[in-house]
C-alpha cells in the first residue's frame, strides 16, 4: 500500500455480515447475509436505504427494469424496491439440501446471473454454482463445492475466475460469453500453499486484468497477479473479517470493502463498508441481469 493510499468507513450502517457489493447507477448495492437487509450506499454523501428482505440474502446484482435480482435462503427472486414485491424464480437446493442457501453471485458480461449455494453445516462438496440465464432457465455449471463465493471475469470474456473459499484456491474457467459455457479449470493460486492469511472470499476485476481478492479472517484484500498468481498489492483493514471488494465511484477508482462481526474480537469499525482511496488503479464497469 503506496503512502497516498488512504482507507475510512463509510455510511453508517453496521452489518452482522456484509458481502456481494456492486456499484451501480452511482450508489454501492450489498447485503447483510446475516441482518436479512439489502443496502444502497450513496458512496459520497454515505446516504443509505434499506430492506428488511426476511430472509438471510446472499446476494444481490442490478435488473436492467430497476428492481434487484436477489439470492438467499429462499433461492433465486427479484425484488421490487419500490413495492416490495419479491417473485420466486428457482430454488434448486430447497428439498434435497435443506442446510444450503445460496450466497455470492454476479452478473456475466452478457447479462446471465451466476450464483453458488453454501452448505451452512460445512459439509464439504455439496454445495454447487449455478447459472441463471436470461430465459430464466437455471443450469448447474459446477457440482462438489461447499462455500460458492467470488465470481468475475476477464474483459475480453474468455475466463471466468471463481473461489470455493474452503479450499483456498482461485481457479480459472476456460469461458464462452455466447453461451455460458465453461471449460475444465486450471489453478491461478493457492491461497494456502502461498501462506497468506485468511481465505479467500469476495472478489473483484480491475482494468489492467488483476484480481481483487477480500481474505475472510485475513483483516486484508489483495491484488493478484491472475496470469502468474502472484501477489502485487495488500491492503491491510482494521478489522479481520474482509468479506468482498468492488470498485466503484465516478471513475471506479475508489475500492469499497464489505466487512463482518468476528465472534469474539471486538473491533469498533468491523461490519461497516470501507473505502480505499489512492490505490492509483481503477475498475470495470459491472452488469445487470438481463439483455
Amino acid at each position: 500500500m503506496n503512502q497516498s493510499t488512504t482507507i475510512q468507513p463509510v455510511g453508517s450502517c453496521v452489518s452482522q455480515w456484509g458481502e456481494g457489493p456492486i456499484f451501480w447507477d452511482g450508489h454501492l448495492i450489498y447485503v447483510d447475509i446475516e441482518g436479512h437487509t439489502l443496502i444502497r450506499l450513496n458512496g459520497e454523501t454515505g446516504n443509505e436505504e434499506t430492506w428488511e428482505m426476511s430472509e438471510r440474502i446472499g446476494t444481490v446484482v442490478p435488473m436492467k427494469d430497476g428492481s434487484f435480482l436477489c439470492a438467499g435462503d429462499s433461492g433465486i427472486y427479484s425484488f421490487d424496491p419500490a413495492s416490495g414485491d419479491k417473485i420466486n424464480l428457482a430454488d434448486p437446493e430447497a428439498h434435497k439440501r435443506p442446510d444450503n442457501r445460496f450466497n455470492d453471485g454476479k452478473c456475466d458480461p452478457a447479462g446471465r446471473f451466476w450464483a453458488g449455494t453454501i452448505s451452512t453445516v460445512k459439509k464439504t462438496g455439496d454445495a454447487n454454482l449455478y447459472m441463471f440465464d436470461l430465459a430464466g432457465n437455471l443450469s448447474l455449471k459446477v457440482s462438489g463445492v461447499t462455500n460458492s463465493n467470488g465470481i468475475c471475469w476477464n474483459a475480453e470474456a474468455t475466463v471466468m475466475y471463481y473461489i470455493d473459499t474452503p479450499t483456498k484456491k482461485i481457479l480459472a474457467y476456460p469461458f464462452e460469453n455466447e453461451t455460458g459455457e465453461i471449460g475444465e479449470p486450471s489453478l491461478v493460486v493457492d491461497t494456502g500453499v502461498a501462506g497468506w492469511a485468511g481465505s479467500p472470499d469476495g472478489m473483484t476485476i480491475d482494468a489492467d486484468g488483476k484480481l481483487w481478492v477480500a481474505m475472510c479472517h485475513g483483516g486484508t484484500v489483495l491484488r493478484i497477479d491472475p496470469l502468474s498468481g502472484e501477489l502485487l498489492q495488500q491492503v491491510d483493514f482494521p478489522c479481520v473479517e474482509t468479506t468482498a471488494c468492488a470498485f466503484g465511484g465516478p471513475n471506479l477508482e475508489r475500492l469499497f470493502v464489505t466487512t463482518g462481526l468476528h465472534k469474539t474480537l471486538d473491533e469498533p469499525d468491523a461490519g461497516k463498508v470501507f473505502v480505499v482511496d489512492g490505490l492509483g488503479v481503477s475498475g470495470v464497469p459491472s452488469f445487470a441481469y438481463g439483455k
